[in-house]
């Protein structure tokens, strides 16, 4: 792990890593996607509406992934001080706040047909919400810690705080009464038909592809930036000096 710390020799892995996992997500998400929205019979209670399930479900897990990918990059920044754990924290942010946002957007539409309103303040919806402002609290703090030229140490201390609402986001459904349904699949079980299971977990992989590919392309991104903001200084220090 300490090896992949270094800056130079992460990008070496990410140039080739980045397009083979957003090419192979892109093509394992068209063909889940295919699979789920055209090829997937009705559900025999909710019809059509179900295949709602093959956007919201991959998207409610990256949205907990994304942030517990940041909580657990604050944590190695916290305490080895790895130099690419904080640029690692800012790249999943801004992905797993869209994914929350999709989630979140998707649920409201299944939920109109099925439940007959778009929303309810029930456990699982109000967590979810707050997930997506705790991102967006992130994200303004690691862009405040960049202006300023330093280590986003209060973004990494706020990513491990706000992982507590990961837990219970995953519990609501079984601590609070809901119109959510309660977990479909559980450690060895499922209450989806195989029919469904599937796909769906066709969709989560290429979904979960992508976003990692989003996430090295981000790091890549952030660190080029970093490289030539370093060497502007550098030309105005001379400039200076020179003058």
């Amino acid at each position: 792990m300490h090896g992949f710390a270094n800056p130079a020799r992460f990008l070496r892995l990410a140039r080739w890593l980045t397009p083979l996992l957003l090419l192979g997500g892109i093509v394992v998400t068209a063909a889940s996607l295919t699979w789920g929205l055209v090829e997937v019979p009705p559900d025999r209670l909710m019809g059509d509406t179900v295949r709602i399930l093959f956007i919201h479900v991959p998207s409610a897990w990256l949205a907990m992934a994304g942030w517990m990918t940041l909580a657990g990059a604050g944590l190695v920044e916290l305490t080895w001080r790895h130099p690419l754990a904080g640029i690692a924290g800012r790249a999943a942010a801004t992905p797993g706040a869209a994914f929350c946002a999709i989630c979140l957007a998707t649920g409201s539409i299944w939920a109109r047909p099925t439940w007959g309103t778009w929303w309810v303040w029930d456990g699982r919806l109000t967590s979810f919400l707050v997930l997506l402002f705790l991102y967006f609290g992130y994200i303004a703090l690691a862009a405040a810690a960049q202006q300023d030229g330093g280590h986003s140490r209060v973004a990494a201390i706020f990513g491990l705080i706000g992982a507590i609402n990961i837990p219970i986001i995953n519990r609501s459904v079984v601590w609070w009464n809901s119109l959510h349904q309660p977990p479909s699949i559980t450690l060895g079980k499922s209450a989806i038909d195989p029919a469904f299971l599937w796909p769906l977990f066709a969709a989560m992989l290429g979904f979960t592809l992508i976003f990692g590919g989003v996430v090295l392309a981000r790091m890549r991104a952030i660190l080029a930036d970093m490289q030539a903001e370093t060497r502007l200084r550098r030309k105005a220090r001379g400039a200076a000096e020179a003058a």
